[in-house]
């Protein structure tokens, strides 16, 4: 399947909702898990502005590749975005998208680099 390389350099991305699992079957309520570690999937939804244009992206993510402090509005860096276009069909219907990828979303706010008081 093909892979497009995203660059993240020159965009603002901040979180937009908290990281939930990624569903693999709604009807049966499976987790989706990555096929080479067996780590679980999450999806997060992110706030991705470049170019003068703002579009919220779903991110799927390993678990072990996700920050502790992903509260809404917090800047963070993804690390291994790609992009792969997809298309199925489904009763006759064709549907098609990109889905976007990362190794891992990491935390930028203030407290990130800093450890906390106990």
């Amino acid at each position: 399947m093909r892979q497009i390389p995203v660059d993240t350099s020159a965009a603002t991305v901040m979180v937009a909702k908290a990281p939930q699992p990624k569903i693999k079957d709604r009807r049966t309520g499976e987790l989706a898990v990555d096929a080479e570690t067996g780590a679980a999937l999450m999806t997060v939804d992110v706030m991705f502005a470049a170019n003068d244009e703002v579009e919220i992206l779903s991110v799927t993510i390993p678990k072990p590749g996700l920050s502790d402090d992903l509260a809404m509005g917090t800047p963070v860096a993804l690390t291994g975005l790609i992009a792969r276009p997809w298309e199925n069909e489904f009763n006759g219907q064709k549907r098609h998208g990109i889905a976007y990828r990362a190794v891992a979303l990491t935390s930028l706010g203030v407290g990130a680099t800093q450890h906390k008081a106990a």
